[in-house]
């Protein structure tokens, strides 16, 4: 019997709900032999409900190619945050690492991590690191264009923004070239951004994860100790297909999900309504067959663009709370454009408290 043939074997197997494959997925820990027999140890949760399935999958092929082995399986629950705390000595001194996924690009998870962690900045010590190394944008939501130096120890210095300690492969990187990189390059490079980055102290880490369910997620829920994960999603059907891939992945590798934050909502018009004679007026306003009220002249009409209930779909079936419902606005796209985070340019708004409301959420889940 020869290891690279049964992990050739192995890799024909897929895991439960996802075309990756049960190798590549960093299930198989080990492969030994002894006499007849065949000894797997597996990265699994005992109680995960696809374990017995991958055991049976793996024992159906084995013993097709292999007929008279016997196959021994060792089940090791992945790593937790309590016993991955000392693997990466640059990452000692963060008391949380919180990952902000979603399922595909475009609707707002960059936004959402970098208005998120400015409403926290004043009163906890906060870090942003961008993990999309294909499609980097930390440089451009906080107008940063400083290269990071480096200290004595040969590491990397994060960038002070804003009151926040910022990595992004987007300040490494010259922005006209594109990056065209394998995916163990990809999965190399994301470990150095832990590493090899002197973060020092901070209360929480917020990752910014590239879309889906690809080599960075799988790298960063197998060697970090990972306090929860935010979803992020629309209201749209084709944003919930996929953004239930990722939710699971955190699921089956044993990563909290702290909650849904739904982007574009819905679209609010306010505005203020004068009579003939220029006085502000009170009333009722009709739109369709929805009445609004007008109260000193001002009102505010919330309009349903997408029709969908994505984040609260994805909040009840994952049983965790809908953070927050996040709407259309031009001025929180344009904030993101100018480099600027939308909380800290607008005070008094309903989406600086969205986001004011989700960072409390979040402290409160961590203890801090």
């Amino acid at each position: 019997m020869d290891k690279d043939a049964i992990i050739s074997l192995l890799k024909q197997i897929n895991y439960p709900g996802y075309n990756r494959d049960i190798v590549s997925f960093g299930i198989v820990n080990e492969i030994n032999f002894s006499d007849n027999t065949i000894s797997i140890k597996l990265n699994l949760q005992k109680d995960n409900k696809d374990t017995d399935n991958i055991k049976n999958l793996i024992k159906d092929l084995l013993t097709k190619t292999y007929p008279h082995i016997k196959i021994i399986f060792d089940i090791h629950s992945p790593a937790t945050q309590n016993n991955r705390a000392d693997e990466i000595k640059a990452l000692n001194k963060v008391k949380h690492i919180v990952a902000i996924a979603s399922g595909k690009g475009g609707v707002g998870k960059s936004t959402t991590t970098v208005n998120l962690a400015s409403s926290l900045s004043k009163d906890f010590k906060i870090g942003i690191l961008d993990l999309d190394i294909y499609g980097p944008s930390l440089q451009m939501a906080l107008g940063c264009d400083q290269k990071p130096s480096m200290n004595s120890n040969n590491m990397l210095l994060p960038i002070d923004s804003y009151g926040m300690k910022t990595m992004s492969f987007g300040f490494l990187n010259d922005e006209s070239a594109p990056t065209i990189w394998r995916g163990p390059m990809v999965s190399r490079m994301t470990e150095q951004f832990f590493s090899q980055v002197d973060w020092g102290e901070l209360d929480i880490l917020f990752l910014d994860l590239p879309p889906g369910t690809g080599d960075i997620q799988l790298t960063l829920v197998q060697k970090i100790a990972l306090s929860g994960a935010i979803i992020v999603t629309t209201p749209q059907d084709l944003a919930l297909l996929d953004v239930k891939k990722a939710s699971d992945m955190f699921g089956k590798l044993n990563t909290p999900i702290m909650g849904v934050v739904e982007n574009m909502s819905n679209f609010i018009i306010d505005g203020k309504i004068y009579d003939d004679k220029n006085n502000l007026v009170n009333g009722i306003l009709t739109i369709g067959n929805k009445e609004y009220s007008i109260t000193n002249g001002k009102f505010e009409v919330e309009l349903d663009i997408f029709k969908g209930k994505g984040g609260l779909d994805e909040s009840n079936r994952l049983n965790v709370p809908l953070l927050s419902r996040i709407p259309l606005n031009s001025e929180l796209a344009q904030a993101t454009d100018l480099g600027t985070p939308y909380v800290l340019k607008h005070k008094n708004t309903h989406i600086n408290e969205c986001y004011k409301n989700i960072g409390n959420q979040i402290i409160k889940q961590l203890g801090l």
